[in-house]
C-alpha cells in the first residue's frame, strides 16, 4: 500500500493544475526586476505538489515523518496566503524558524545540533524559493533531487521515507508538465517554500536515522544549494539588501546572456544527475570522498568562472 503513494502524488497534482488552470482568477505571478519572465503567469502549481503529498501521505507511516509533514502543510498554508495577499517579511521568517524548531526537535535534535539545524533548515528553505525564476528549473531539481533520496532510502531499507520522497518527486514530475517551457503556471511560494524544508529536513532525518551520511543530501541538492549561497554571500559582502528581488544568480546570468529556459533547464538537469551521481559514489566508496569533494567543488568554481567572464565581458563590449 506505501508504494501507492508515489502514483496518487502524481494524478492528484496533474488533476489539481489541470482543473485550477481551467478556472477563472488565479493569483498572477507579473514580471518584475527579478523575473526572466515577460508576461503574466498564475503562480499556483505548489498547490498542485502539496496536494499530491497531501493524499499520498495517507498512505505513510513512519517515526519522524509526521512532524515533518505537518510543518510541510503549515508553511504551504502560509505561503498560499502569501501569494495571493502577500505577507510581512518578519511574519513569514518567524513561521520559517517555528517550523524548523518544531520539526526538529521532534526528531530528537538538541543543543548547538539543534541551533546549526535550525539554521540550516531556514536557509534551505528560503534558498529553494530564491532558485525558483527559470521555467522547469525548480521542478526539475525536485524531481531529481528527491527521486535520489527515494532510491538512497530504498536502498538504506527505509521504506518510509523511501516512499514519502519518492511521493513528492512524483508530484513535482506531474507539476513540472505543466511548467516545462514554455511554463503554462509557476509554482509560486506555496510550493519552493516547503520543497526547500522538505530538501532540508528530510535530508536531516534521513541522517539520524543512519539512512545516508549527512554529505549525501547536500551534494544531491549542491546544485541549488551552491548558487544561492555563493549569490547571496557575495550580495552580502557588497552590503547589497540580499532579501530583494533581484537578477544576480547564476542561473538567472545564464538566461540573460542569450540561453533559453529550456536550454538553462536542461543544463540543470544534467548538473543534478551529476550531483546524483556523485552522491552515490560518496556512498559506495567513502573512503575517497575527500579528493571525490574537491574535484565537485573545482566542477562549481570553473562554470561561476566561466558564466562571470562571460557577463563582464558582456557587459564591458555595452
Amino acid at each position: 500500500m506505501m508504494w501507492l503513494a508515489p502514483f496518487s502524488a502524481f494524478v492528484i497534482c496533474w488533476l489539481t493544475l489541470a482543473w485550477l488552470l481551467r478556472c477563472g482568477r488565479l493569483p498572477m505571478d507579473h514580471p518584475n526586476e527579478r523575473s526572466l519572465h515577460a508576461t503574466p503567469t498564475p503562480r499556483i502549481g505548489g498547490l498542485g505538489i502539496m496536494a499530491g503529498v497531501l493524499v499520498s501521505s495517507v498512505f505513510l507511516s513512519g517515526a519522524g515523518l509526521l512532524p515533518v509533514l505537518l510543518m510541510t502543510f503549515v508553511l504551504a498554508s502560509m505561503s498560499v496566503l502569501d501569494d495571493v495577499r502577500g505577507l510581512p517579511v518578519a511574519l513569514r521568517f518567524f513561521v520559517h524558524f517555528a517550523a524548523a524548531l518544531t520539526s526538529l526537535l521532534a526528531l530528537g535534535l538538541t543543543g548547538w545540533t539543534l541551533l546549526l539545524g535550525t539554521l540550516a533548515v531556514v536557509w534551505m528553505t528560503n534558498l529553494y524559493n530564491f532558485m525558483d525564476g527559470s521555467d522547469g528549473l525548480s521542478g526539475g531539481i525536485a524531481t531529481i533531487g528527491f527521486g535520489s533520496l527515494a532510491l538512497a532510502a530504498w536502498l538504506g531499507d527505509a521504506p518510509a521515507l523511501a516512499a514519502l520522497c519518492a511521493s513528492i518527486a512524483a508530484a513535482a514530475l506531474a507539476f513540472l508538465r505543466f511548467n516545462f517551457p514554455p511554463a503554462q503556471v509557476f509554482m509560486g511560494d506555496a510550493g519552493s517554500i516547503p520543497l526547500g524544508f522538505l530538501a532540508a529536513a528530510l535530508g536531516i532525518l534521513g541522517a539520524r536515522q543512519n539512512v545516508w551520511p549527512w554529505l549525501f543530501p547536500l551534494v544531491v541538492f549542491s546544485p541549488f544549494i551552491v548558487d544561492a549561497s555563493v549569490t547571496l554571500g557575495s550580495r552580502m559582502l557588497r552590503g547589497e539588501k540580499f532579501w530583494l528581488a533581484h537578477r544576480s544568480h547564476y542561473y538567472q546570468r545564464v538566461v540573460l546572456l542569450g540561453a533559453s529556459h529550456r536550454q538553462l533547464a536542461m543544463a540543470a538537469y544534467g548538473l543534478m544527475l551529476a550531483g546524483a551521481a556523485l552522491a552515490f559514489t560518496l556512498l559506495a566508496l567513502p573512503q575517497h570522498a575527500a579528493w571525490l569533494l574537491a574535484l565537485w567543488i573545482v566542477v562549481y568554481m570553473l562554470i561561476f568562472l566561466a558564466i562571470d567572464w562571460r557577463w563582464y565581458r558582456t557587459r564591458n563590449e555595452h
